[in-house]
């Protein structure tokens, strides 16, 4: 190094005596060219052969003496600021813009005195901005903007008496604008545009009388807009745009006479705008939009004359646009009122506008028909009209808006068709009439506008066919005709679009078949033809279509095999769900690696789950239910690390829950409902911690509930109906707080029903424990279960009496608790369920059922009392019988006595017969049903004394 420093010693003092002391800054040149990258070679004449007021970018002064300027701007230069270069001392102007020099600012650049020009921006230089700058008296103008320059801006540049330009824009400085900013009377310009400075805007700024450029946006300045801005008389732009400026638009801003750019864009300020604003006469663009502002509009083009653009979007601004709003000579070009609170009718003075290029009115309250004299406005190139309350047909003279490129008038109310002279409109870009109330076919015409790309007309009731001649439409990128009553096949000629990006004819009547000349759509990244009728296998050159990213060919009637739709790895969404399609699922979709969502429930489906598909790590939807799949889960799946709905129910897997569910940290949604699974479940599943619903019925699962499924304190539904399962509930369940479904019907479940379920508190839509075998009581604590709509308890072993504490579920419109052994009163709240929820119990009563007698206890008391009158009524009987039994025989006996003793008197045989038609002795055979009528009687006033009791 002592070598090459005394080398370039020699050579100085050499040049020093050949050239004279004035140019010994050649060394100093040379050196600079040795530290920097130069790859475009613009530093190669750099040499002592060469005079060096002929060395590239440099500037000498007249005598060539002195070098008074260095400009190597876009030059590709990299590497630090070399420090020899202040040793140019007798330089004036630096520009080393617009290349890639990295490090920080020297704080040498003290040693410039002569300097009045340093243009450094666009570069990478970083850290903070030296004090030393400030040392710069000379200094007129600075531009170092455009870096990664970061801190504070240093107080000291309030010493460069003399600078005139300040550009400090694209940095990342911080904290707030120095007042010391006010010392500079001679600067024009000031830019600190897209930092992060903040607090407030010096009251001093004042100082800078000269001031013509005042750009602060994008940064994060708080506060008041100072009044003291209104003393800058020569300020001709003033942009804070996109801080946090508040209060209101200070009045003397109307004394910046020369202003012609205002731009308080993105703040929080509010009020009205001040009616002096009016007397800016020389303003070109007014932008204060996205404020707070609000009352009506005042200002008028008649008075700003010059006016170009007036945007006061995005506020609350109210009332309509005034009277007399713009003279024929009036320069307004833009006018952006959208996203405010203005009513009325469309404002027919904008028609006098004749300037006018671009009109929003979009997002207010507009109402009434559109003028069929719109056409006055024949520059126009932008009508945005969308969501308001337009009514009324599409006027025809639209037609004659030769300039019109983009139409909006979506959201509105607007009826009939598409005016046929819509098709003049050669220059016409966009058309979104979506969310209208506008019928008819769609015109031909419009495909003579050669220049769309892009249509939308969602949400209308557009019949008749997709026009013949779509395919003109060269450049159309966007077609969105869902939901509407289009019918008839695509259109071959839809093919030729051949820039079509997004196809979307869903929810409407279309019918036939893919059209093969879709394979020329070699742009589209999503297609949607769900809800239609289209049928029939698919055209295998779909499979050329290798930019596709979403499609959905849902509810629909396609055959045959979903390969053709395999063939671009760009897929993101796949949803053919309710269609015919067979087949297997190809393996090659999982070479679509940005694959999230996979939906092909309710086809005809076969073979089993590709192996592959464990590649998708970006899988979070997979719903292949309802086909005819085999197999078993492919343990693959495991590293799908973000799927979140897993639905796989109604096919024909078979094979045991895999435990590795349970690494599935982002599962929310398990369904193996209706397959072959059998085992046990896996305590894995507890793991799952977002699980939302798990349904598994309808399989072959045995065994306990694992009691970690309590864990899932997320769930809200949970259904293992039509299984095997055995054994208890485990008390964890109460930790799953949030279930509103609760399905566990149709297994072997067996003790009691536990409490702990009465803490689900927001179960509503059922509780089913139903075709178990549940015994005991039906715990009180079910009563807390305020939102239940449906609870289903029966077919199992329970007892005891139904509580009281059921009759509190006011909002329960099911209930079913018969084929049990419930006993006792039913509550009263439940009489107007059906007979059949009650049905099949050992001794429930009450409303539906049979009244009930009496409670329990007194039942019980009055059985015995009615037993004891049994038996007193048999005792008597008994001694009846026998009492007439013994008279019976005494009788005979004396009989025969009397027939002995006066067998000779006349008249004997009347008189016995009497006695036994008295007695009924006689020996006639009993009448059937004798003895059924003396019991009989006794019953009934057993009965009797029983009502009579209570």
């Amino acid at each position: 190094m002592s070598h090459f420093m005394l080398f370039f010693a020699i050579l100085h003092a050499i040049l020093a005596v050949a050239l004279g002391d004035s140019l010994r800054d050649s060394i100093s040149l040379l050196r600079i060219k040795s530290e920097l990258v130069d790859p475009a070679g613009v530093l190669d004449n750099w040499s002592p052969r060469a005079h060096i007021c002929s060395w590239n970018g440099l500037s000498c002064s007249d005598d060539q003496m002195h070098i008074v300027g260095l400009n190597l701007s876009g030059s590709g230069l990299s590497g630090s600021i070399p420090r020899e270069l202040w040793q140019l001392t007798s330089i004036e102007t630096l520009d080393l813009s617009s290349n890639s020099l990295t490090g920080p600012l020297p704080p040498e650049l003290q040693q410039l005195q002569n300097l009045e020009t340093l243009l450094l921006y666009s570069n990478f230089l970083s850290g903070e901005i030296p004090p030393e700058v400030g040392l710069l008296k000379n200094l007129q103008v600075l531009r170092i903007g455009d870096n990664l320059l970061s801190g504070a801006i240093t107080p000291s540049i309030g010493n460069l008496t003399e600078l005139r330009v300040l550009g400090l824009a694209y940095c990342q400085l911080n904290g707030s604008i120095p007042v010391d900013i006010g010392n500079l009377k001679h600067l024009i310009s000031l830019d600190l545009q897209n930092n992060s400075l903040s607090g407030l805007i010096p009251e001093e700024i004042h100082g800078c009388e000269e001031l013509q450029n005042f750009a602060a946006s994008n940064n994060m300045l708080e506060g008041d807009i100072p009044s003291s801005i209104g003393s800058l008389k020569l300020l001709q732009i003033l942009n804070l745009a996109n801080n946090s400026l508040s209060g209101s638009i200070p009045v003397v801003l109307s004394q910046l006479t020369n202003l012609k750019y205002l731009n308080f864009l993105g703040n929080r300020l509010n009020g009205d705008i001040p009616l002096e604003l009016n007397q800016l006469v020389q303003l070109e663009m007014l932008d204060l939009s996205q404020n707070n502002l609000s009352g009506s509009i005042h200002l008028l083009s008649t008075q700003l004359k010059n006016l170009e653009a007036l945007v006061l979007s995005d506020n609350a601004l109210t009332g309509s646009i005034p009277r007399n709003f713009c003279l024929r000579n009036s320069n307004l070009r833009q006018l952006l009122l959208a996203r405010n609170k203005l009513t009325g009718r469309f404002p027919l003075e904008v028609l006098s506008c004749y300037s006018l290029q671009q009109l929003d009115l979009s997002d207010n309250s507009f109402g009434g028909e559109l003028p069929a004299a719109l056409d006055k406005l024949e520059n126009l190139t932008d009508l945005v009209l969308n969501n308001n309350s337009f009514t009324g047909t599409l006027p025809p003279e639209i037609g004659n808006m030769s300039y019109l490129e983009n139409l909006y008038l979506f959201g509105n109310m607007i009826t009939g068709g598409i005016p046929v002279e819509i098709g003049k409109l050669q220059r016409l870009k966009t058309i979104y009439l979506y969310d209208n109330q506008m019928s008819g076919s769609i015109p031909i015409e419009l495909t003579n506008c050669s220049d769309l790309t892009g249509i939308d007309f969602f949400g209308n009731h557009f019949t008749g066919p997709i026009p013949a001649t779509i395919g003109n439409l060269k450049n159309l990128v966007l077609l969105q005709l869902r939901q509407n009553g289009l019918s008839g096949p695509i259109p071959p000629s839809l093919g030729y679009c051949r820039s079509l990006q997004l196809l979307a004819l869903a929810d409407n009547k279309l019918t036939g078949t893919l059209p093969p000349t879709f394979r020329f759509i070699s742009q589209l990244s999503t297609i949607t033809l769900y809800n239609n009728s289209f049928e029939g296998p698919l055209p295998s050159s779909l499979f050329l279509l290798k930019n596709l990213k979403i499609i959905n060919f849902s509810h629909n009637r396609f055959s045959g095999t979903i390969f053709p739709l395999s063939g671009s790895n760009s897929l993101t969404a796949v949803d053919l769900t309710n269609n015919s399609f067979s087949g297997s699922i190809p393996s090659r979709l999982s070479m679509c690696r940005n694959l999230s969502r996979l939906r092909l429930a309710h086809n005809h489906l076969t073979g089993t789950i590709p192996s592959e598909f464990g590649q998708l790590t970006q899988l979070n939807f997979l719903d292949l239910s309802y086909n005819n799949l085999t197999g078993e889960v492919p343990p693959q799946l495991s590293s799908c690390k973000r799927v979140e709905h897993l639905l796989l129910s109604d096919n024909q897997f078979r094979g045991t829950i895999p435990p590795w569910l349970g690494s599935l940290q982002e599962l929310g949604e398990l369904d193996f409902s209706s397959n072959n699974f059998h085992g046990t479940v896996p305590a894995e599943l507890g793991n799952c911690s977002n699980l939302l619903k798990l349904s598994l019925h309808g399989n072959s699962l045995s065994n306990m509930i694992p009691e970690e499924i309590g864990n899932l304190t997320s769930l809200n539904v949970l259904n293992l109906q039509r299984n095997n399962f055995s054994g208890s509930i485990s008390s964890t369940i109460r930790q799953c707080k949030k279930l509103y479904e609760l399905r566990l019907s149709e297994n072997f479940l067996t003790g009691l029903i536990p409490f702990e379920l009465g803490e689900l508190t927001e179960l509503q839509v059922i509780l089913d424990l139903s075709k178990n075998l549940f015994s005991g009581e039906i715990p009180s604590s079910l009563g807390n279960l305020m939102k239940l709509e449906r609870l289903n308890l029966s077919s199992n072993q329970l007892q005891g009496e139904v509580p009281v504490s059921l009759g509190k579920l006011t909002s329960l419109h099911m209930l079913n608790l018969s084929n049990n052994h419930l006993q006792g009163q039913i509550p009263s709240t439940f009489s107007g369920f059906p007979l059949s929820s009650f049905l099949r119990n050992d001794k429930l009563c009450g409303p539906p059922l049979a009244k009930c007698l009496e409670s329990q206890g007194q039942r019980k008391r009055h059985l015995s009392d009615a037993a004891v009158t049994g038996i007193t009524v048999a005792i008597v009987l008994t001694s009846t019988v026998i009492c007439l039994v013994m008279l019976y025989i005494m009788l005979r006996m004396w009989c025969k006595w009397r027939k002995v003793s006066i067998s000779n008197l006349d008249g004997g045989g009347a008189e016995y017969k009497r006695e036994e038609e008295k007695w009924g002795l006689g020996n006639e055979k009993k009448r059937p049903g004798e003895y059924w009528k003396v019991e009989s009687v006794a019953e009934m006033q057993q009965q009797h004394a029983f009502y009579t009791s209570k």
